[in-house]
């Protein structure tokens, strides 16, 4: 018969054969998922060193790319300006180097840049949406009719200074005269809306609406891409014609590239470039700008709804 002491030994010594086995099978599966994080890890770096190595391949590719654009834009686009004014808007995320570009760019197409005209954040900030239409409301110039569309801050500020700062398509000539012109931008810039150097500014034919993707990179665009999307659209309407260009992120989104590809209206007159921070979207400036003057408009770059990556070439 079996003591009570013996019947205690035997269970003491199942519960410690039980606890061995699970030290044991604990030690052999932490090893084994230890060696499978390791694989697991060495596989993931592996990856990423391929990636870091494409990825520096395409930037070589890219910038070889630049190199070679910057060496022949000038006779890619030589004579597609010839004699053509221009004006020049920058939004408050347009990056200066951008804008010497298209500068330049405008030059080696034998244009001449007549003035350049900076909007301001409060110019693209909704919240001063009011205060900028009545401002608008108050200087418009004897003669001129804005458009009845033009009800938002984009299209009415747009229409504004389409009239002051854009020569009559058809007529060629001044839409409004110096002193009107000069009072609607001193007004604005008085109000905070614009800046503009003093007797720099004189009304072109053409128009180019520079812009960043800093607001929509921060994720704070909000309805700025649309205020100036409207803005660039009735700068257009009042002129021969006008271009809008930004950084690849202005295309996506609210961006201001992506508000007017997304309106039928606006995209089947006014120009659009999403590629400008490349040598190729500078090139694009001018011969977009001529294609313009021949009635003619496109969606150009590498982002979504382009038409091509460059005036005449077709999509990928």
């Amino acid at each position: 018969m079996i003591s009570l002491r013996q019947h205690a030994i035997s269970i003491a010594a199942i519960f410690l054969a039980l606890a061995i086995g699970v030290v044991m099978g604990s030690g052999l599966l932490s090893s084994g998922l230890v060696s499978g994080l390791r694989d697991d890890k060495a596989d993931l770096q592996t990856d990423m060193e391929n990636a870091t190595e494409r990825n520096n391949q395409l930037t070589e590719q890219l910038n070889s790319a630049d190199g070679f654009d910057s060496a022949v834009g000038g006779r890619v686009v030589a004579g597609s300006l010839a004699q053509r004014t221009v004006m020049v808007v920058t939004t408050p995320d347009a990056d200066p180097a951008d804008l010497d570009g298209v500068n330049r760019m405008i030059a080696q197409a034998g244009g001449s840049v007549t003035g350049r005209v900076s909007l301001t954040d409060s110019f693209v900030d909704a919240t001063g949406g009011d205060r900028l239409r009545t401002v608008v409301n108050n200087v418009i110039p004897a003669g001129v009719t804005l458009k009845t569309g033009a009800v938002d801050q984009g299209s009415l500020a747009g229409d504004l200074l389409g009239s002051v700062l854009m020569l009559g398509k058809e007529t060629g000539q001044p839409q409004s005269s110096a002193q009107e012109m000069g009072l609607a931008l001193e007004t604005l810039r008085g109000a905070g809306f614009v800046s503009y150097d003093d007797g720099a500014v004189q009304p072109a034919q053409v128009a180019v609406v520079l812009t960043g993707d800093r607001d929509v990179e921060d994720g704070v665009s909000g309805n700025r891409g649309a205020v100036v999307a409207r803005f660039a659209g009735a700068l257009d309407s009042r002129g021969a014609g006008a271009v809008l260009a930004g950084r690849p992120a202005s295309a996506q989104g609210n961006g201001a590239v992506a508000v007017a590809r997304a309106d039928a209206a606006l995209s089947a007159a006014l120009t659009t470039i999403d590629n400008i921070d490349r040598e190729a979207g500078k090139i694009t400036v001018p011969l977009a700008l001529q294609e313009q003057l021949n009635g003619g408009a496109g969606r150009y770059g590498t982002g979504p709804g382009t038409t091509g990556v460059t005036v005449g070439a077709t999509p990928a």
